[in-house]
């Protein structure tokens, strides 16, 4: 596929997809037009990258973490320097203390909207609630 049907696929702008593609996070062929040429796994591997780099990582990082998503049952672990891995357990970290604040802020949701079934299911068929 071409970097405008990458791009319409996954959201990421050609710009992007190009930056992408110079950090060597992804790769593309050349058409005889000269034209990129992505394979259809690209699309998985941008929108990994993406929420990678929403979750806060940095592209290097995000770099020595792609092929272990890619094929998890083949850990690469070349060239981990002792940088690496302290800055993916940084980031591990801080993803499990995001998880921790969107699990309580989903079960406050989750009691709030019991509480407004709740208190609707109370109020008597054609009988109008009382609001404050």
């Amino acid at each position: 596929m071409l970097i405008g049907q990458l791009s319409e696929r996954t959201g990421a702008s050609r710009r992007l997809l190009r930056y992408y593609e110079e950090q060597g996070l992804i790769s593309s062929g050349r058409s005889l037009n000269g034209y990129r040429e992505y394979d259809e796994d690209c699309v998985d591997r941008v929108l990994q990258i993406r929420g990678l780099l929403a979750a806060g990582l940095p592209t290097r990082v995000i770099k020595h973490v792609l092929p272990c998503i890619d094929t998890p049952r083949a850990i690469h672990v070349s060239g981990a320097t002792p940088e690496t891995i302290a800055a993916l357990e940084l980031e591990r970290d801080r993803m499990t203390e995001r998880i921790r604040c969107l699990e309580r802020n989903r079960d406050a949701i989750s009691r709030y909207v019991a509480a407004v079934r709740s208190a609707a299911d109370e109020t008597a068929p054609g009988q109008a609630a009382v609001t404050a």
